[in-house]
């Protein structure tokens, strides 16, 4: 029992320490932002000592008991995010009945998950272009310096990403270390030097601060927020590390140096009001300033890090799951199936970010667009634990209903806060959501009407018993048999592929051996290679088979075959011809879709990736066979 502990320790304090650099960055780096931004509002000691306590209380109820002690519970075979939770509440059934809540949660799930892009694209932003913002502390001539070297590491962040984090995945863990070492390290000093802070400790200062500013207050609530966004990256990256690593640091490193680095700037500006203009630095040394501003800088790099490589992981969930197109998706490591890269998203992201830093120019005028995305993100989270407590723990109602309802309460007030934002930047993350949310819809929506299109067709056992291949093959109406194997792909679990009419319609031949294959997504991160196939007979010329994948995974036809291979079912790549349905799609005056939405259907169909390419079939075997098809 000893060993098996020492085992199980062994293998979590490095977890512990990796979860560094890609769990805790967003979060971790709010320091230099969050607490300037709330300054703005007034600082009397009454003030200072009422935000810290709304800072570290925000942080206790949000972050520790909401996401690390409850929130991380809800792992769905070991994945966490949004997307997870959203297939843990609501199980998307084989006849795609979900229910009237059922629909309403997964629509608000979706938009969740879009506005997660929104965070996206300003955290890299706002991060580093207040790190780099130090330097106008050091001399005024820096100033005009800031947006370019801004640009620069943003430039040369997002070229890098196709190489992949893996090799400097171990680096960012040290680095993230020694920076919430300094956090926790300057914060104690003023916290020596001006122990009155330590009253902020007491909820009741907060309470108080928001009695007296009344409505004022809510303009604050907005600028304290800031210091719990990067909350939801806890549980999205725990399918990389497990619950308890990121428990661990979060509760040994990361919350006490983030309480002592916020108590820390409130005691300087408390002894220093002029240090209000940038208090973060002004913690430190005047030798010390240049060592910050570059530790600062790797600290907001490994928090865009964090961001980039989340929303690939989140638009592979959404590919899977059928709400995005496919895109080309390249794995950076052999070892972890995680670490991937999506040249298109990339680039998307990069374009995004630089044009924010020279639209807003500053961290404190982006800090304006930050934060309702989050907020909005994190009711959705909250709604759907609800469904997921109650399904998957069978917990009960009232208990349930009355906690999600206190962290409800709390987010509606930070909700409210951001809300006036909105004509300040707050806009721009509710613009990319929505945008988003809408193409993400109309993606589901268009393949869902293209799969009941092909299931009308006609049956595929109907088919197989129509050409007559049991009977004698001189017959007139069989169609002449050749040499080998054909697999046919199908978006229909049960009609038959356009791509198999038409071959028979035009070419009059069928294969000795065919497969209708079916690739369906589960919601579940990971299906097994025993559990992935399932194999049908249907005449011993005719095989159906369904291979199944989950979110978090990319099929490929090797997987495919290897599956097969299990069930004693041979598939040679380099002896089987494939066949693919090209569809080219038609617009039309048909009720179920709008102009705009159709016409956004058609302009993503188009821009897919092509098939072959991404589930890997060899070009030298592959046939698509086209077919119009009236949306």
């Amino acid at each position: 029992m000893t060993q098996s502990h020492s085992s199980t320790q062994s293998k979590t304090l490095p977890l512990a320490l990796v979860a560094l650099g890609v769990v805790f960055g967003d979060i971790g780096t709010s320091p230099l932002y969050a607490f300037k931004e709330c300054l703005e509002h007034g600082s009397s000691f009454a003030d200072i000592v009422g935000v810290i306590s709304l800072i570290l209380w925000s942080l206790i109820l949000l972050v520790s008991v909401k996401y690390v002690g409850l929130i991380l519970r809800a792992d769905n075979n070991g994945e966490g995010g949004i997307l997870a939770l959203l297939a843990l509440a609501f199980p998307e059934k084989r006849d795609n009945r979900l229910g009237r809540a059922g629909a309403i949660m997964t629509g608000l799930g979706i938009f969740g998950a879009a506005l997660l892009y929104g965070d996206g694209v300003i955290t890299p932003a706002i991060s580093v272009l207040s790190a780099v913002e130090g330097l106008e502390l050091i001399s005024p001539v820096f100033n005009h310096l800031v947006i370019p070297l801004t640009l620069i590491i943003l430039v040369g962040l997002f070229s890098v990403q196709r190489y992949g984090t893996g090799a400097v995945g171990s680096v960012f863990g040290k680095v993230m270390l020694l920076w919430f070492a300094c956090l926790g390290l300057m914060g104690l000093v003023q916290i020596v030097q001006h122990p009155s802070i330590l009253v902020a400790f007491n909820p009741l200062m907060g309470i108080q601060y928001l009695r007296v500013h009344s409505s004022a207050s809510m303009v604050v609530l907005g600028s304290v927020f800031l210091s719990v966004t990067g909350g939801e990256a806890l549980y999205a990256d725990m399918g990389h590390f497990g619950r308890v690593p990121i428990q661990m640091a979060w509760n040994f490193l990361v919350l006490p140096a983030l309480a002592l680095n916020y108590m820390g700037q409130g005691a300087l500006v408390l002894s220093n009001p002029a240090a209000a203009s940038n208090p973060f630095f002004f913690l430190a040394p005047g030798w010390a300033l240049w060592p910050l501003i570059g530790l600062a800088t790797m600290a907001t790099i490994i928090a865009s890090q964090a961001l980039i490589s989340g929303s690939f992981s989140l638009t592979t969930q959404a590919m899977q799951m059928g709400y995005l197109p496919r895109m080309q998706v390249m794995h950076t490591s052999r070892d972890t199936s995680g670490q991937i890269y999506i040249p298109q998203l990339n680039y998307a992201l990069g374009a995004a970010c630089v044009a924010l830093v020279i639209g807003f120019r500053s961290s404190s005028a982006l800090a304006s667009a930050y934060g309702i995305a989050v907020t909005l993100t994190m009711l959705t989270t909250t709604s759907l634990f609800y469904f997921a407590a109650r399904r998957v723990w069978k917990w009960k109602t009232l208990p349930t209903l009355l906690i999600c309802v206190v962290f409800g309460l709390i987010e509606s007030a930070f909700f409210a806060s951001n809300a006036l934002k909105v004509l300040h930047g707050g806009w721009l993350p509710l613009c990319i959501g929505s945008v988003l949310f809408y193409l993400m819809t109309t993606w589901k929506i268009g393949r869902s009407r293209i799969r009941k299109r092909f299931a009308a067709i006609m049956p595929l056992k109907e088919f197989v018993s129509s050409i007559g291949l049991s009977g004698i093959l001189s017959e007139s109406h069989s169609p002449y048999r050749v040499k080998g194997t054909a697999v046919f792909f199908n978006s229909s679990p049960s009609g038959t592929p356009n791509a198999l009419l038409q071959n028979l319609k035009h070419n009059h031949v069928i294969h000795e051996r065919n497969i209708v294959l079916n690739i369906a997504s589960d919601h579940v991160p990971y299906v097994s290679r025993p559990d992935r196939l399932e194999i049908d007979s249907l005449d011993g010329c005719f095989f159906h088979i369904t291979a199944r994948f989950g979110f978090m995974e990319i099929p490929t036809i090797d997987e495919i075959v290897s599956a097969a291979a299990l069930k004693h079912f041979e598939i040679v790549p380099e002896k089987t011809t494939f066949f693919l349905g090209r569809e080219t799609l038609v617009p039309t005056t048909s009720k179920g879709m709008s102009p705009v939405r159709r016409a956004a259907f058609i302009v993503m169909s188009r821009n897919a990736q092509n098939a072959a390419e991404f589930f890997r079939l060899p070009s030298n075997r592959t046939i698509e066979i086209g077919l119009p098809i009236e949306i």
